[in-house]
């Protein structure tokens, strides 16, 4: 294709030379099993602050221009989203780098809970899981 593709994100971030969008869905199966989706609990205050320092930490260790983060609270049906982040950067290096990072991180220090609701009724507590924004 000649000249620009006709896309344009639906977020403008002057100065952006990468825009690095994940959107985490919940997958059919779980250890092989079917299951209908994740029910997500959090501790709001504690969850948002976890994330918010998450953010910062990002901006400045990737130098990041954006960030932006949404996660889903309570029920979460398979192939819907769940995760949502959009990081912004000068160079694509950086973007991708801080998206992976910032997932772990979110991963690992977020009060996040999440219980897998398989076929036919049957749970499973998984513990702390996927990061969240509530």
């Amino acid at each position: 294709m000649s000249g620009p593709l006709g896309l344009t994100s639906p977020e403008i971030t002057l100065g952006a030379g990468a825009i690095v969008e994940f959107f985490g869905n919940v997958r059919p199966l779980e250890n092989g099993e079917k299951i209908d989706g994740i029910e997500y609990e959090a501790h709001p205050e504690m969850a948002g602050h976890q994330l918010r320092k998450i953010a910062h930490e990002a901006v400045e260790r990737f130098d990041l221009l954006a960030i932006q983060l949404r996660h889903s609270v309570g029920f979460v049906a398979v192939g819907e989203t769940s995760l949502f982040l959009r990081v912004a950067g000068v160079h694509r290096g950086a973007a991708f780098e801080a998206s992976r990072w910032v997932v772990d991180e979110l991963k690992r220090r977020a009060p996040i809970w999440k219980s897998v609701k398989f076929r036919g009724g049957r749970k499973k507590e998984k513990g702390t899981s996927v990061p969240a924004l509530v």
